[in-house]
């Protein structure tokens, strides 16, 4: 009579336990629609892109306090163009294109101190305005040249459930896959549907909800992403249940064999 009441005891003590592993696995496995990318979604509840073309990213892109330039001015005269890309208003930085090449930073009071020109206001410029306001600050000094003008440190943050750090940008155009790419990729608890992107803008910073399993991202203001641009990664709510990327339905079937073996040596 003993050994029955505690065989009984036993099972309905095991039986919870094997309910609420199996109860675990079925929240714990996330829906394929939770990230798989690129879905066929409405576009009303979508991305809507504001813009004719995506257009090139640096025209959109207005410099911020502590972005570094790159200028370089060239002449017929070699050392008339040397005289203009004296090191003294920035830092050399390397070569480029077999000439020396200088970065300059725009202070606080997006002010740039351009060699025997002076400081070059660039406040609310883009980088085409940027070298306008450049080229009208040399036209006083040299009759014919050529300028360019292009950022010097181009990156972007990334926090949350990828891989951390402040990432340079290779090119002009990344998009926020290859973004996200760059940072290590997203987790398995990294939420896809709410991507928080932070930009700054030059009325002040704007937080924008981002869904990259919706294809119509590609046609929208947030394909590509902006130098300087926050990208951060929610987790989803399965984390706070402290389950690890090891949990599998292994766990499961390992529960049942043991519930299975123990049913039959108690029978």
């Amino acid at each position: 009579m003993y050994k029955q009441l505690l065989k009984n005891n036993f099972k309905l003590t095991l039986k919870p336990f094997v309910i609420f592993i199996i109860i675990l696995t079925a929240f714990s496995c996330i829906p394929q629609k939770e990230y798989l990318l690129l879905q066929n979604k409405d576009q009303r509840a979508g991305y809507v892109n504001p813009y004719d073309t995506i257009g090139n990213i640096t025209d959109r892109y207005f410099l911020q306090v502590n972005d570094y330039l790159y200028i370089n001015v060239s002449t017929p005269e070699p050392k008339l163009s040397e005289f203009f890309n004296n090191r003294s208003g920035g830092m050399a930085g390397g070569q480029q294109g077999g000439g020396n090449y200088f970065n300059y930073l725009i202070d606080d009071s997006m002010n740039i101190d351009f060699p025997y020109v002076g400081k070059v206001n660039l406040a609310g410029c883009n980088l085409k305005m940027a070298k306008q306001k450049i080229s009208e600050a040399l036209k006083p000094f040299l009759k014919e040249f050529n300028l360019k003008v292009k950022l010097a440190n181009p990156s972007f943050t990334a926090i949350g459930e990828l891989g951390t750090g402040i990432l340079g940008m290779d090119k002009d155009q990344v998009t926020i896959f290859e973004a996200i790419a760059k940072a290590g990729g997203i987790n398995i608890f990294g939420k896809a549907k709410d991507i928080k992107l932070l930009r700054q803008l030059p009325e002040g910073p704007v937080t924008y909800s981002i869904d990259i399993t919706d294809k119509n991202i590609i046609n929208s203001d947030f394909y590509y992403i902006y130098p300087n641009d926050v990208i951060y990664v929610r987790p989803m709510r399965a984390k706070q249940w402290g389950i690890g990327e090891s949990f599998s339905l292994g766990l499961l079937t390992t529960a049942m064999a043991l519930y299975l073996t123990v049913i039959t040596f108690t029978k």
